[in-house]
């Protein structure tokens, strides 16, 4: 019986830590759907996050952002599944995420994320000092994604090793936990 772990890869991360990119190499590689949490809610919604946060407030985005999540989780079949930044700030989204999937944590320093969302003005909670920003919201989230099954710091490291070195852990994983 394949283990109920094995169905859902679910990256979480503070934003500018490579969720996008790692998602699209390693849905490839692993020969499964890729869905950008962010990307379906603004399917779902017709507008962009920005939109929301500016239209309906960050709690409405949020309430959106679970419900999405949820379905995304209990579709049946296998993907990769990135998050957005503050998804982990709920505990009913932490826990649906480790009861459906395994959950990987990309994690980068301040400085690497700063150079990666500088200049993205579709990040709604950068409105301002894009530097004071990302260091408040950091300190804000500092344990946040500890839940995760596995933790890689994404700073130094290309695509192809983050996404070498998740494949690796997740096969490892799923098979100590088909033995059980």
């Amino acid at each position: 019986m394949e283990s109920k772990f094995c169905d859902k890869l679910i990256l979480i991360g503070f934003m500018g830590t490579g969720k996008s990119s790692v998602s699209r190499l390693l849905a490839e590689q692993l020969g499964c759907i890729r869905v950008d949490v962010d990307e379906e809610i603004e399917r779902v919604e017709n507008k962009t996050v920005a939109t929301i946060f500016e239209n309906k407030g960050e709690e409405n985005f949020r309430e959106i952002e679970s419900q999405v999540l949820h379905g995304l989780l209990t579709n049946p079949g296998s993907s990769v599944i990135a998050t957005g930044g503050g998804a982990v700030l709920r505990e009913i989204n932490r826990k649906v995420m480790l009861e459906k999937g395994y959950v990987v944590a990309l994690k980068a320093s301040p400085d690497q994320i700063i150079s990666r969302v500088i200049n993205d003005e579709s990040r709604p909670l950068l409105n301002g000092d894009v530097k004071n920003r990302v260091y408040s919201l950091l300190e804000q989230r500092k344990t946040a994604y500890d839940f995760a099954h596995m933790a890689i710091d994404t700073t130094e490291l290309s695509v192809e090793d983050v996404v070498a070195n998740i494949v690796r852990e997740w096969h490892h994983y799923s098979s100590s936990n088909k033995s059980k």
